[in-house]
C-alpha cells in the first residue's frame, strides 16, 4: 500500500496555520478561541494520521463513513483523550458499530436513528453525545431532518437515556451565502434548545466558511484537507 502519510512538520504547520485562522475569526467575533473545537476530518487517510495528529496535540477526529470510522479506531485503539466524531449520515443498521466507535454523532437525522443507538448502547457504554442534523435546502434527498420536525425530534432523541442531546450541525447549502445559512442555524439552534436548554453545541464550517460558521455562534468545526493534506485518491 502506498505511504501517505507526510513529514511531520508540514502537518505541524498546517494544524497551526489552520489554529491560527480560527482564534482571529473567534477574536474578531468577539469569541474566545478556546470555546471552539476544531474537528480533524481524516477521510481517505491512513490510521497512522490520527497517531500523528494525536502527537501534536490533536485530540478531536471525525469520519463520515462507517466502515472506514470503526476499522481506523480499531487500528488506533485507546488514545487517552482521543474523541471519534461520526459526520456522515447513518444507516439504523450500522448503529452499534457507529456506537462501539463514537464519542459524537453529529448526523442524528431520524427518530429510527435515534432508537437504533440508543438500543445499541451496552450496559457499560458511555451515554453518547449527539447532534440533530438538520437539511438547510429544499432537497428532501439531502442528510438532515427538515427545520419543521426538529423541535419533535429533539423531544424524542433527548427521551431516550442513552442518548445526550447536545446541539445541532449542519453543512450550509451552496446556493446560499454562508454568512446568511450560518445565521439561520443560530435560530434553529434556539429551536433545539427550547426543548433540551444545554445543548448549546453548533456544529458547522469547514475549511472554505469557517469563518462565517464561528461568527453566527459555532462551536464545532469540521476541516480535512486544509490540515490533512490532500486525500489519497480513492476507487
Amino acid at each position: 500500500m502506498p505511504d501517505f502519510t507526510e513529514p511531520a512538520a508540514t502537518l505541524s504547520a498546517r494544524l497551526a496555520g489552520i489554529d491560527e485562522r480560527i482564534a482571529d475569526a473567534a477574536r474578531a467575533a468577539g469569541r474566545e478561541p478556546g470555546a471552539i473545537t476544531r474537528i480533524v476530518v481524516t477521510k481517505f487517510h491512513p490510521a497512522a494520521l490520527v497517531d500523528d495528529l494525536y502527537a501534536l496535540g490533536v485530540r478531536d477526529v471525525g469520519e463520515n463513513r462507517q466502515q472506514e470510522f470503526s476499522a481506523k479506531a480499531a487500528e488506533v485503539g485507546a488514545l487517552e483523550g482521543l474523541r471519534w466524531h461520526f459526520i456522515g449520515q447513518a444507516q439504523t443498521n450500522k448503529a452499534r458499530a457507529i456506537r462501539a466507535a463514537a464519542s459524537a454523532v453529529h448526523s442524528l437525522d431520524r427518530a429510527r436513528l435515534a432508537d437504533a443507538l440508543d438500543a445499541a448502547a451496552q450496559p457499560d457504554s458511555p451515554t453518547l453525545d449527539v447532534l440533530l442534523q438538520v437539511n438547510m435546502t429544499d432537497d428532501p434527498g439531502r442528510g438532515g431532518v427538515e427545520p419543521s420536525d426538529l423541535e419533535s425530534l429533539a423531544a424524542h432523541a433527548a427521551a431516550l437515556s442513552s442518548l445526550r442531546v447536545r446541539g445541532i450541525m449542519a453543512v450550509a447549502p451552496l446556493d446560499v451565502p454562508p454568512a446568511r445559512a450560518f445565521e439561520r442555524l443560530a435560530s434553529l439552534s434556539a429551536t433545539v434548545r427550547a426543548v433540551v436548554p444545554d445543548a448549546h453545541w453548533i456544529s458547522a464550517g469547514m475549511t472554505a466558511d469557517f469563518a462565517e460558521a464561528i461568527a453566527a455562534g459555532a462551536t464545532h468545526l469540521r476541516i480535512g484537507s486544509a490540515i490533512t493534506g490532500p486525500r489519497p485518491q480513492h476507487g
